[in-house]
């Protein structure tokens, strides 16, 4: 029986932004060996590919004409130290379950990343974060796969080039790559991350991890849209990053910005505060809109169009810039017929 699920339907169900388009064929993939076997039919016949887990990253802008992979390999394996657990999992596993999965087994510090949409696989390309942590901080290795010779490499932490929503793999392992698997390393001693709206809901003398997970949860279905009533694929906006003297000038215009020191001497604002502050006034262009609870976010109210949400993604971008002087960079990846392409940059806007 083929382990494999083959579809010629709509991707709807497969982006977390419900874009409904369709694609040549859409394969559930569950090993490497089935994985390799597809590269390697779309390589000898030139067919487009494009490899998903949840699709909570990224915005189609039409049909796409090759084969959409959904990765589901799956599997954790853990390995204690005297100090810590190593865990190693594939890149198929949902994030969120995986969160799940170590409070359930006592292994604590992933709590502040709770309710992330996506799978592992994307939380290494993204350096997904909330909440005062990021993978970064707990991410020992990721192994790519080689899909013409099925080689598995080995890309330690410090080579990963880990920043904010960014890394190594958005850059140099696309193509003829696939993430497979990282290395996550959980200390046996809990030392919990506290931010602010935590401690408006909790005694500091109570906090536990599964307080910290519960609270999360709650904070993020309050401020984010339910995605199986709007489309959406989480902040559409990464906050910018400013030199010093560019925040000194904007925090003399806007002293209640909020904003937070980086390592490398820049400094990150909010962009939803920016969004905000510009005060769009329930703009909205087809069935794409801002969502009224978190102004980072983009909705697809309906039935949006692609173009629909580029159009207002652009106007955003464009007030912004005109109002604060600062350029608002997506933190989606877009995907056209063919592939993934930038948009909405300085260099190359639509």
């Amino acid at each position: 029986m083929n382990k494999n699920r083959i579809y010629q339907k709509s991707l709807k169900d497969l982006n977390t932004f419900s874009i409904d388009v369709i694609a040549k064929k859409i394969i559930f993939v569950r090993t490497i060996q089935s994985l390799i076997k597809i590269y390697k039919k779309c390589n000898l016949f030139n067919i487009p590919y494009i490899i998903l887990g949840e699709g909570s990253n990224v915005l189609f802008l039409e049909n796409y004409k090759g084969i959409v992979i959904i990765n589901r390999i799956k599997g954790i394996t853990v390995k204690e130290k005297k100090h810590s657990w190593l865990l190693h999992v594939f890149s198929g596993e949902k994030w969120h379950d995986l969160v799940k999965y170590t409070l359930r087994m006592g292994f604590f510090g992933l709590e502040n990343l709770a309710l992330i949409p996506g799978c592992l696989g994307s939380a290494a390309i993204q350096n997904i974060g909330a909440y005062g942590l990021e993978f970064k901080n707990i991410c020992q290795y990721v192994d790519i796969i080689c899909l013409e010779n099925a080689k598995i490499i080995r890309i330690e932490k410090k080579l990963c080039k880990f920043s904010y929503r960014d890394s190594i793999f958005k850059y140099k392992y696309k193509e003829k790559y696939a993430i497979l698997a990282v290395g996550i390393k959980i200390l046996k001693k809990w030392n919990p991350i506290i931010f602010t709206s935590l401690l408006k809901n909790i005694n500091i003398s109570k906090i536990n991890p599964y307080r910290i997970y519960n609270n999360i949860c709650k904070i993020r279905k309050k401020k984010l849209p339910n995605l199986n009533k709007l489309g959406n694929a989480g902040s559409f906006f990464k906050n910018p990053v400013i030199s010093k003297k560019d925040a000194k000038q904007i925090l003399s215009l806007y002293s209640n910005i909020p904003y937070y020191s980086q390592i490398n001497g820049y400094i990150k604002i909010s962009a939803a505060w920016l969004i905000e502050k510009y005060n769009f006034n329930n703009i909205q262009i087809g069935d794409a809109a801002i969502y009224k609870k978190q102004k980072l976010i983009l909705v697809n109210l309906k039935k949006a169009n692609p173009r629909d949400i580029l159009k207002l993604a652009k106007i955003i971008q464009k007030s912004i810039l005109k109002k604060f002087k600062i350029w608002l960079e997506p933190e989606i990846e877009f995907i056209n017929s063919l592939g993934k392409i930038k948009l909405l940059n300085k260099k190359n806007n639509f």
